[in-house]
């Protein structure tokens, strides 16, 4: 067991990761999965109802993976955005991320979105945790953490969502230079409220 979760939980992410890698969301099946995972279908429906809960798991595995682990907290503006910028890019990276945006845009799309998921909810709360901080230290402007942290996620996930799109103009470290001169710009605090 590694870190509260069950080997065969893990297992069966794992199988669902390598199958989804290689088919996509749409080809695989609760019995692709667990054929990759050797075991019965029964025993990954004694964890997940079916596939689609599989996936959505998988999704906020993964998702939530590309947290910064064990980062202390920020100690000016500078820190706090390139942690942010970090964390994005970390998920605009993941081998998941890339091939559900090319394989099951739909699905992409409903995971990113048209729901706010569980990976959504943990980077916002961390997210809104860090500001907070800033504000107290006096590095990030006034207003409520959790709509600062909101517009952040959304700056950021539209950032990752959309990479691609704009790679032709904004390469990898000019998309992180400028991402972070949009978050910089947006979480700075004004002239008279240092």
């Amino acid at each position: 067991m590694a870190d509260g979760v069950p080997d065969t939980e893990t297992a069966i992410l794992d199988a669902a990761l390598a199958e989804v890698l290689a088919h996509g969301i749409r080809r695989t099946t609760a019995s692709d999965i667990a054929r990759r995972c050797g075991i019965a279908r029964q025993t990954l429906y004694r964890y997940w109802p079916d596939a689609q809960a599989v996936f959505a798991a998988l999704v906020t595995r993964e998702l939530v993976a590309a947290l910064p682990a064990q980062a202390g907290e920020s100690g000016d503006l500078g820190e706090l955005v390139a942690l942010l910028v970090e964390t994005a890019d970390r998920v605009r990276r993941l081998p998941l991320v890339d091939r559900l945006r090319d394989t099951d845009p739909e699905l992409f799309a409903r995971y990113i979105l048209d729901r706010l998921g569980t990976s959504q909810r943990a980077i916002h709360a961390e997210t809104a945790r860090r500001i907070e901080a800033g504000q107290r230290a006096g590095y990030v402007r006034a207003g409520e953490p959790r709509q600062l942290a909101a517009m952040v996620l959304l700056v950021a996930q539209s950032a990752v969502q959309s990479a691609p799109l704009v790679a032709e103009w904004l390469p990898e470290r000019a998309w992180r230079a400028e991402l972070a001169h949009a978050l910089r710009g947006y979480l700075a605090p004004a002239l008279g409220e240092q």
